[in-house]
């Protein structure tokens, strides 16, 4: 009697729903992200509410896993390490928007992920097969195209160019780092640290604000920055659970191409905003691209096993 083959079981792509759970609230966050500022609520203050409204997150996972705080100086590390890369991004980004071209600035910040991907590549020998491949090459292609205008408006000199690079080099890195500390720290954990690391810099958002400035404390100031980047928060934290499960070089691209698509279908839809033809063509991308990436077939695994 021949010996029955082993079970292979069909891996779960826990990581796909996490990370489409990101790419909505993330395009529905850039849909509505302008509004603030619009209202007489500055960035700098935007940026204040946003770290605030990190906590209830942090705070609700940790409560949902028994509050289970990892306490180790890894934990700790890597947990500020990635909540400061990404909030020093944001502040370094303030400062490059007054000294060069916003029109140049964000594609240049857009290929944060190349970092990424780069990182997880040669350092944690990550791996995808052809159609992997060719989504992270279409949503690189498609990622500069979205954020894409034309000015007249010079920068002063360089300096914003180099700030440009810092800032994608900074929330490239913090992506690998995402996926590097899920290896051994509890996505809970790092989430809170991270919020801790968004707080540490709450004064200096303070300190840049311009007071100078009439600034809108009503409803549709603080309050209403707090209903759009509580948006933002939350996709944070599903961002970190979709590096837990699955590829870096995957689910950076993916995210990061699959917002903007969103957001451009809400501005169609409701705003009646028409992207441009370079756009469009970034869009089409976009879309290819993460369904490229969402599609790409996952290496079975031996039921036998014991779970890793």
């Amino acid at each position: 009697m021949s010996k029955a083959a082993p079970c292979v079981a069909r891996p779960r792509r826990t990581w796909l729903g996490y990370a489409l759970v990101t790419v909505v609230l993330w395009g529905i966050w850039g849909a509505l992200s302008g509004l603030s500022a619009q209202r007489g609520f500055p960035e700098t203050l935007v940026y204040c509410v946003w770290a605030l409204t990190m906590v209830p997150p942090a705070l609700f996972i940790l409560w949902r896993s028994g509050w289970k705080l990892e306490r180790s100086p890894r934990a700790v590390a890597f947990g500020l390490l990635i909540g400061l890369l990404g909030a020093g991004g944001q502040m370094v980004l303030f400062h490059a928007l007054t000294v060069g071209p916003a029109y140049f600035i964000f594609p240049i910040i857009s290929l944060s992920p190349v970092v990424t991907i780069a990182l997880s590549f040669t350092l944690m020998r990550e791996r995808t097969g052809w159609m992997g491949g060719l989504g992270i090459a279409l949503a690189l292609l498609a990622l500069p195209m979205l954020d894409l205008s034309f000015g007249h408006q010079g920068g002063q000199g360089v300096g914003w160019f180099v700030l440009a690079l810092i800032i994608m080099l900074a929330w490239g890195v913090q992506a690998y780092f995402m996926k590097l500390a899920n290896h051994t720290v509890s996505a809970e954990s790092i989430f809170f640290y991270m919020t801790v690391g968004a707080l540490v810099l709450v004064p200096v958002a303070w300190a840049m604000t311009d007071w100078s400035q009439p600034i809108n404390t009503g409803w549709d100031g603080p309050w209403l920055a707090a209903a759009i980047q509580v948006l933002n928060a939350i996709g944070a934290l599903t961002l970190v659970y979709a590096f837990r499960h699955g590829k870096a070089m995957v689910v950076a691209p993916m995210t990061n191409a699959g917002a903007p698509l969103v957001t451009a279908v809400l501005a169609l839809m409701f705003a009646g905003v028409m992207p441009g033809p370079l756009k469009l063509v970034g869009l089409a991308l976009a879309l290819f691209a993460s369904l490229l990436l969402a599609l790409e077939p996952e290496p079975a695994q031996d039921a036998s096993l014991p779970a890793p």
